[in-house]
């Protein structure tokens, strides 16, 4: 089988990673595996493995004829059996079966405002999903939605995973002495980081041994600048942003506590990414979150400064706990999340909708 990830961008996010993910640990289990980015490409394009064949088309707009012309050139010159479109990219791959192309087509819906579904535009995706053979989703909200508003039979849930590069260079973090609380995830309002920063300043009233590292994207500049006034109007001095970063797995290795304050999210990967640092871990209860963590973490209310700088605490002081927590959370991630678990489940989607 010769399977191609299409992706709208490798710019660091978590439809983009795992279609990295995807692409990589396809390499050595089906007969290829290609990436393609159409509008964009990204540091993530560092971190495909060299059995993976890559394409860029440049798309300039949303119906660009030669973009598709091009798609459909590598579709037919590397006999491709499968195209699996993630997030927006199902646009392009609808064209390309409305062009005449008999490739088949599943889609990975990422979506990540779980707790907004109901204010999701759903005409163009209920018109395109008629050319879909399945579609996969990252949480069961997320099943669900599609099983009523699409026009698809075959809707399959299947869990993120990661496939990290240990040998990929890493930065070294800030503040090596102290207990190092990391948050890896886009710096925008969905994460809000503001409730985390708030949940900070109250730790560092009782601890000063204790450092944040903030690591993700810096795209969103009006909200970049908001956390930074932030964190100068506070004086918070032990608070570090890295922007995006390679090598997330020796980092995070580095740290003590992995945080995520989102208000919404779809089933992040950086729950995982944690747990494969064995990490502990606190979290929102947003998404898929408590799914992930279940009893070997600690999951709080979403805007509630005072609750999430509660349960960092606890960790902070009950340093044989975080140990104990991190070590099962670790566990359960290997079992549950892991390539291991994973790619199985979704070579049999490939094949049901091939057939």
């Amino acid at each position: 089988m010769r399977v191609l990830q299409l992706i709208d961008s490798l710019n660091p996010g978590g439809a983009e990673r795992m279609a990295v993910s995807l692409a990589n640990s396809l390499a050595n289990k089906i007969d290829k595996s290609y990436l393609c980015a159409t509008r964009k490409e990204g540091v993530l394009k560092e971190e495909l493995k060299n059995e993976v064949t890559y394409y860029f088309l440049g798309k300039k707009r949303a119906l660009d004829l030669n973009a598709l012309f091009r798609l459909k050139r590598i579709i037919s010159d590397n006999s491709i059996d499968l195209i699996h479109a993630h997030s927006t990219s199902f646009f392009l791959a609808t064209l390309l079966k409305i062009s005449g192309s008999k490739v088949k087509v599943i889609w990975h819906d990422h979506y990540g405002h779980s707790e907004m579904l109901d204010r999701r535009g759903d005409r163009l995706l209920r018109y395109c999903s008629r050319y879909f053979d399945a579609v996969i989703s990252v949480n069961i909200q997320l099943k669900k939605w599609a099983e009523e508003k699409l026009r698809v039979r075959k809707v399959k849930f299947l869990s993120n995973f990661v496939s990290l590069d240990p040998s990929l260079p890493s930065i070294v973090l800030k503040e090596q002495n102290s207990i190092k609380i990391v948050v890896v995830a886009n710096l925008r309002p969905q994460k809000d980081y503001l409730n985390l920063l708030r949940a900070f300043k109250i730790i560092q009233k009782t601890k000063s041994n204790v450092s944040l590292h903030l690591i993700g994207g810096l795209t969103d500049k009006r909200y970049v600048s908001t956390v930074a006034k932030f964190i100068d109007d506070h004086n918070l001095s032990s608070v570090f942003v890295y922007g995006t970063q390679l090598g997330i797995q020796k980092l995070l290795k580095s740290a003590d506590i992995g945080v995520l304050s989102s208000i919404s999210e779809g089933l992040p990967l950086s729950l995982i990414e944690y747990g494969t640092a064995n990490l502990a871990v606190v979290c929102t209860n947003v998404g898929e979150c408590s799914e992930v963590v279940q009893e070997y973490g600690k999951i709080v209310p979403p805007k509630n400064a005072e609750a999430l700088a509660n349960a960092i605490l606890f960790y902070i002081e009950n340093e044989t706990i975080r140990q104990e927590h991190s070590n099962k959370f670790s566990k359960h991630i290997q079992e549950n999340y892991s390539e291991a678990a994973i790619i199985p489940k979704l070579l049999e989607i490939y094949k049901t909708s091939t057939l």
